[in-house]
């Protein structure tokens, strides 16, 4: 009795995860637009994180990164490497795909989200020892310049 309760609690908890993932932004296939700079390899990680966490990629390279930045609200103090595109919203750097989804879920009054500088360890900068990761908070920005932690992911083994 106890191993058919097993079981049915098992089939339960399957079939809800299917259908939360199957309802997710990502598993639509919805798409985003990458801009990045040629050959920059950190941020064609990034997009293949965020392939494999079920998104539909495209991949623009540009020489001119800045006006990019610029023509999306993109403050100097949020920069990254790359800058994508998805839904309206602004992904600025290595912004983890769980956050991504999240944001499509919930879809908040924000210009986007933003992993300033490059930090080791974030989506794209797995480099070295998980032991050795930093610690960085996702933050979400608005047009008017304003800024709040939407997130933050731990350094070391518990970064994600």
């Amino acid at each position: 009795m106890k191993k058919q309760a097993i079981v049915i609690a098992s089939i339960v908890l399957l079939a809800t995860a299917g259908i939360v993932m199957y309802n997710s932004p990502a598993a639509t296939g919805m798409t985003v637009v990458v801009y990045k700079n040629p050959g920059c390899v950190c941020c064609s990680n990034w997009a293949d994180k965020m392939r494999q966490a079920g998104f539909s990629v495209e991949v623009h390279e540009s020489p001119i990164m800045s006006q990019i930045k610029a023509e999306h609200g993109v403050a100097p103090a949020l920069a990254s490497c790359h800058t994508a595109l998805v839904d309206g919203y602004v992904i600025e750097g290595h912004v983890p795909p769980a956050d991504v989804t999240r944001l499509l879920a919930e879809k908040p009054a924000i210009l986007g989200l933003a992993v300033p500088g490059m930090p080791v360890g974030s989506p794209g900068m797995e480099m070295g020892s998980p032991a050795d990761y930093h610690a960085f908070d996702v933050v979400a920005f608005d047009g008017a310049g304003r800024t709040s932690v939407y997130s933050s992911v731990p350094g070391g083994a518990n970064s994600r």
